[in-house]
């Protein structure tokens, strides 16, 4: 009995490893390698292609050795982030399937000010905020402590203690920065000094239901008095960093029903909203009231996750039975099928392991 082609593809990373930025980009390389092994355990026949500059390669992969479905990987080149999009958007084009978000999702995700528009526009809580392109900066009365962030970044790229801002002199200064870094639009926003979660969302079988795993908290913690509790870019890459130290992910964790009832609801509409596929993952803040307020939605977060990864075993699945399942309804979505019994849920192939 052949076994089902499977293509795990990734984005090659093209910074040099001492770059400040390459933690999130090498990042994916675990990423790669443990679905890899899961997928070629539970029984599909796994092929890796890791692209960068020339999409021709993957062209060629998948004429040569077409897949029934590809796992999709790939988070964007650091140097042309947008290939994230171009890259579903390929795949779109030639009719193969793929896990994960459509370029469209992807689209939206990469871009924060649509998404507090649509947000916004929908309802759902969101921090009070206002967008400064290369014209007069807008009167800012969202009150302080405000929080200054590149529009078109993500993995936290341009996030650090210096982008909390206290007066209207720190907010130009700050907008300058970023502004002359990483270019427009640059979003202000209300920044909400609360607990912070991090929900995932996931489509369960081929009928996509919807599921909101437990939540996990950037439990900010230690010595604080001239640090934001934010997830700043170090907080996030550099483990070696007091900010890394002082922000462990903490998964799950409990919350009283009522703000769990408000909580899942937020991420199921926001998983909606953006038109997501197979994942996602909402951050949110809790403020002094005990509101929920959406961050950000990524349509395209981190597979390996101890958010993810706990969250799943807190219902019952495994990291494993995520993996093996997102690529047998990628399958089912192009429009073929798996002989019953070929394929196997793995057990400890990473998890537990």
């Amino acid at each position: 009995m052949a076994k089902p082609p499977v293509l795990v593809l990734f984005n090659r990373p093209v910074l040099p490893p001492n770059h400040p930025e390459a933690g999130s980009e090498y990042d994916i390389l675990d990423t790669v390698a443990d679905t890899a092994k899961i997928l070629a355990v539970a029984g599909f026949a796994v092929r890796q292609l890791g692209i960068a500059h020339d999409p021709r390669e993957l062209l060629d992969e998948l004429r040569d050795h077409p897949p029934l479905a590809v796992f999709n990987l790939f988070e964007g080149l650091a140097t042309h982030p947008a290939t994230e999009v171009s890259v579903a958007a390929m795949l779109e084009w030639l009719n193969i399937p793929f896990t994960g978000c459509p370029s469209s999702a992807l689209t939206l995700g990469r871009d924060k000010i649509r998404v507090k528009h649509l947000l916004t526009a929908a309802r759902i809580p969101t921090p009070a905020y206002i967008v400064v392109e290369n014209g007069p900066i807008p009167v800012w009365r969202g009150g302080w402590p405000a929080i200054v962030k590149p529009a078109m970044q993500d993995a936290s790229i341009g996030i650090d203690q210096g982008s909390v801002v206290t007066s209207r002199d720190q907010l130009l200064a700050r907008i300058d920065y970023v502004l002359t870094k990483y270019g427009p639009p640059v979003l202000v926003e209300k920044f909400v000094p609360g607990r912070e979660f991090l929900v995932h969302v996931f489509e369960d079988g081929p009928e996509r239901a919807v599921t909101v795993l437990p939540p996990s908290e950037i439990a900010y913690n230690g010595d604080r008095t001239n640090r934001w509790p934010v997830y700043t870019f170090t907080a996030k890459w550099d483990e070696a960093s007091d900010e890394y130290k002082a922000a462990p992910v903490i998964a799950p964790v409990q919350v009283p029903q009522e703000a769990w009832e408000q909580l899942s609801a937020i991420a199921a509409r926001g998983f909606a909203l953006l038109g997501c596929h197979d994942y996602a993952r909402l951050d949110l803040r809790m403020d002094a009231e005990g509101d929920f307020h959406v961050l950000e939605i990524n349509p395209n977060p981190y597979l390996n996750s101890v958010a993810l990864v706990k969250g799943l075993e807190a219902i019952g699945r495994s990291h494993e039975w995520l993996i093996v399942n997102l690529t047998l309804n990628a399958i089912a979505r192009g429009g073929s099928s798996v002989v019953p019994g070929a394929i196997k849920i793995p057990v400890n192939v990473v998890t537990g392991a």
